[in-house]
């Protein structure tokens, strides 16, 4: 089932989608290589966070054909509890998902950086990965990137530094770790989006204070979830939060559960609205 809301409020593009009720699901090989197609890149990065006190990774893709010379959107790309900075390149083919969209011109020039969103000192996928400190180390991720990932990618790529040129997205905690630091911070993110958002969202009227300021700023804010999902509440009461003070945005509930066959066409489908 595919749910969109609300057409009225939304971009011509989002309108048009709205209009004919559902989204159209992404061509089959869309999340393969195709021999074809020009390729981007990914790479392995190191920086400095003060904020933990030691050197973290990350991975980031650039376009096909891309130069230093040229000037680049960036997308934040961030994973779930269970991962880190390589979880979505292991698991969701971003960069053949990505690359098929450039070769369809349905993709603006955009830089993705893949965080590890588990931000401490062992930030590795392993142990208890509810244990109190471990959960904690999302949150503090919010500081390591506005004050430590963002200013590093800003010095070594050629992004553009404006807020309608940055978006912030994930999936299930890297979701609820986009809504919460890209909604706090509308003066750095114009593109927000969230796949299968997990329990760590904060509360509608926590996470959206300002329903108004969010209205007049956001460009893009998206959310989506599997009608099959145990998590599926947390977009629920967020998108009734969203849609009672009349936030712009648009939802979609598909077919699946809490797993890649969703977040994959999370990506394809928030990544060719952004940037517009």
């Amino acid at each position: 089932m595919n749910q969109l809301w609300p057409e009225e409020q939304q971009s011509a593009a989002a309108v048009e989608a709205a209009t004919a009720g559902s989204i159209a699901p992404p061509p089959a090989l869309f999340d393969q290589a195709q021999p074809n197609h020009p390729r981007g890149k990914i790479d392995a990065i190191t920086y400095d966070s003060e904020t933990v006190g030691t050197k973290r990774q990350a991975l980031v893709y650039t376009p096909p054909g891309f130069s230093k010379d040229n000037s680049y959107n960036v997308l934040y790309l961030l994973h779930g509890i269970g991962g880190d900075e390589r979880e979505w390149f292991n698991n969701g083919s971003p960069q053949f998902i990505l690359d098929n969209l450039y070769a369809e011109k349905k993709l603006a020039e955009v830089i993705v950086v893949f965080p590890n969103g588990r931000a401490m000192v062992n930030d590795r996928a392993e142990g208890d990965l509810f244990a109190e400190d471990k959960i904690a180390a999302f949150t503090t991720f919010e500081d390591d990137l506005l004050h430590d990932l963002i200013p590093y990618i800003e010095a070594n790529y050629p992004v553009m530094t404006k807020r309608d040129n940055r978006a912030i997205a994930g999936l299930s905690m890297g979701g609820g770790q986009s809504l919460n630091i890209g909604l706090r911070h509308l003066d750095r993110f114009a593109w927000i989006g969230a796949f299968s958002p997990a329990p760590n969202t904060l509360e509608p009227d926590q996470l959206l204070p300002n329903a108004e300021e969010a209205s007049k700023t956001l460009d893009l804010l998206w959310i989506s979830c599997g009608d099959a999902d145990n998590l599926l509440y947390v977009s629920e009461r967020t998108t009734a939060y969203l849609k009672e003070k009349q936030v712009p945005h648009l939802w979609l509930e598909e077919a699946g559960g809490h797993d890649w066959p969703v977040w994959k066409n999370g990506l394809y489908q928030f990544a060719q609205r952004i940037f517009r």
